[in-house]
C-alpha cells in the first residue's frame, strides 16, 4: 500500500507545477485569464471529491476497499491520460471535474490499512503509510518539471497516466484484504447513513476532530497560491521556480521525518492530547513567518510547520479508528475526507483574498489564529467530555 500511495501522490503532483503553463499553451490568453482559470481548474477536482468521498467510503464498508482502490486508480489513470489530448481549457476543466470522482485513493487506503491494524499501534502504522504519499508528493513536482521540459506538457500527462495505472496493478496483485465485520459483540455488521451521522454527532470529540480536519486544510492551503509570490518578494526573480520549490518541499520534508514518530507517541500518550499539542505548535510556527526578511528564514519555518502538520493526519485517522465501529469506518473517514477537501477549496480562496486586501503578512496572522483557536476548542471539548464521563461513572457507582 505504501508503494501504491507513493505512485499515486507522485503522479498527481507531477502535473501541478505546469498546470497553468499548460493552460497558457492552449490559446492566446491574457495573464489574468490564465491565473483565474488555473485556480478553477485546480480547485474543481476537490468539489467532486468532496461529494463522492463518503459515497466511496460507504461502498467500501459494504463490499471491501480493495475493489474501490483498483477502480479509483483506474479512473484517475483514464482522466490523466485524456488530459494529454485536450485542445481547450473547457475540456481540461471538465476532465479535472471528472477526475475528482476518483480522488479518494489515499484516504481510502488509510481506511483499508486502519481496519487491518490493531488499535494500539494504529498511529504508528498510519504514520508509516503516510510517508509513502509524502515521499511521492516531494518527488512528484520536481520530476514533473524535469520531464515536462524534455518531452512537453501533453506527453507528460500521458506518461503520468501509466504511473497511476501501476498503483492499480500493485493493489490488484499485492493486497489481500481481510474482511473484519465487527470487533466486539455490541457492534453491528452494517450501519445506515443516518446511524453513522448520529454516531459522529453523539461523540463531541470525534465531531471536533472532524472540524479540525477542515481548519487545518484551510490553514495549510491558504498559503499555497501565494507562496511563490511571497518567495519572489523575499528573494527576487532569479531562480524563482527553484526557490519556490524548496519552500514548498521544506514542509514535506518535516512532514516525512516526523509522521511516523508522532503516530508512535500518540499511540502511547493519547491521540487527542497530541492533536492539541500539534495544533498549538503549528499555530506558533506560522506566526513568525509574517516577519521573515530572508528566504532561508521562511524555509526553516516551513520545515517546522511540516514537522507539526505531519503528525495531524495519522493521529487523526488513528483516533477515528478508535472511536468508530469497524463496519462504519470507511464512511466516517469518507466524511472526514470530504471536510478536508472543503478546506482545500476554502483555503486558497481565503488566502488570495486576504493577501490581496491586506498583504502577505495578514495571511500568516489569520492562519496562525485559526490553528491556535482550533487547539483551544479541541482542548475544551476533551476536558468537558472527560468531566461528563467521570460524572456518569460516579452516578453509576
Amino acid at each position: 500500500m505504501w508503494f501504491a500511495n507513493f505512485f499515486i501522490a507522485g503522479s498527481i503532483t507531477m502535473v501541478l507545477p505546469f498546470l497553468s503553463l499548460y493552460i497558457e499553451g492552449l490559446g492566446d490568453f491574457s495573464s489574468s485569464f490564465v491565473q483565474t482559470w488555473s485556480g478553477w481548474v485546480f480547485g474543481i477536482t476537490f468539489v467532486t471529491a468532496f461529494i463522492f468521498s463518503p459515497i466511496w467510503g460507504r461502498i467500501g464498508d459494504q463490499y471491501g476497499r480493495k475493489k474501490i482502490l483498483i477502480f479509483s486508480a483506474t479512473g484517475l489513470a483514464v482522466s490523466v491520460l485524456l488530459m494529454g489530448f485536450v485542445t481547450s481549457v473547457w475540456q481540461l476543466f471538465l476532465l479535472r471535474l471528472f477526475m475528482g470522482i476518483f480522488t479518494g485513493f489515499i484516504p481510502m487506503s488509510q481506511a483499508l490499512i486502519s481496519t487491518q491494524t490493531p488499535k494500539h499501534i494504529a498511529g504508528q502504522v498510519l504514520g508509516t503509510l503516510q510517508t509513502g504519499s509524502i515521499t511521492g508528493s516531494l518527488l512528484g513536482p520536481m520530476l514533473g518539471g524535469l520531464i515536462a521540459d524534455r518531452i512537453g506538457y501533453a506527453t507528460t500527462f500521458q506518461f503520468v497516466s501509466i504511473t497511476v495505472a501501476v498503483s492499480a496493478v500493485i493493489v490488484y496483485f499485492g493486497i489481500a484484504e481481510q474482511r473484519i465485520e465487527k470487533e466486539d459483540q455490541e457492534e453491528k455488521t452494517s450501519y445506515e447513513t443516518k446511524e453513522v451521522l448520529l454516531h459522529i454527532v453523539k461523540h463531541p470529540v470525534l465531531l471536533m476532530v472532524m472540524f479540525i480536519s477542515l481548519t487545518v486544510q484551510i490553514a495549510h492551503f491558504s498559503i499555497q497560491p501565494i507562496l511563490s509570490l511571497f518567495v519572489g518578494e523575499l528573494h527576487g526573480p532569479e531562480n524563482l521556480a527553484l526557490f519556490s520549490g524548496i519552500a514548498f518541499s521544506a514542509a514535506g520534508l518535516g512532514n516525512l521525518m516526523m509522521a511516523k514518530q508522532w503516530g508512535k507517541i500518540a499511540d502511547r500518550k493519547g491521540y487527542v492530547k497530541i492533536l492539541v499539542f500539534l495544533l498549538f505548535m503549528a499555530g506558533a510556527v506560522y506566526l513568525p513567518a509574517a516577519f521573515v526578511t530572508d528566504i532561508w528564514q521562511l524555509v526553516i519555518l516551513r520545515f517546522l510547520l511540516g514537522v507539526s502538520i505531519g503528525g495531524i493526519i495519522p493521529v487523526r485517522t488513528a483516533f477515528i479508528r478508535q472511536e468508530a465501529p469497524v463496519a462504519m469506518q470507511g464512511e466516517v473517514l469518507g466524511y472526514n475526507t470530504s471536510v478536508r477537501f472543503l478546506g482545500n477549496i476554502i483555503g486558497p480562496a481565503m488566502g488570495g483574498m486576504i493577501s490581496g486586501a491586506f498583504g502577505f503578512s495578514a495571511v500568516f496572522f489569520i492562519t496562525s489564529g485559526i490553528l491556535i483557536l482550533s487547539g483551544f476548542l479541541l482542548l475544551l471539548t476533551m476536558q468537558k467530555t472527560s468531566t461528563e464521563f467521570r460524572r456518569e461513572q460516579s452516578y453509576s457507582h
